[in-house]
């Protein structure tokens, strides 16, 4: 299973640029992350959740909640 960040991304109307520079977080570092391919062994990180957060004002866990409750794709 892999989360469809672009569509998030899209649907809270935030861009990669948006996301770095609300949460502090290097823009070259999330792009990369959010662009990468998705494995089994590699999936949003800690990192990444903390920067949806803080861009979106909310707390980790309720943007892992929405993430899995409508952004999984078994692509």
């Amino acid at each position: 299973m892999k989360i469809d960040i672009k569509s998030y991304l899209d649907r809270n109307q935030l861009s990669i640029y948006r996301v770095a520079k609300e949460s502090g977080y290097g823009y070259t570092t999330l792009h990369k992350s959010f662009n990468k391919n998705q494995t089994s062994s590699t999936s949003m990180n800690l990192r990444d959740l903390d920067a949806l957060a803080c861009a979106t004002h909310q707390k980790m866990w309720q943007v892992l909640k929405v993430l899995e409750e409508n952004y999984l794709s078994n692509k």
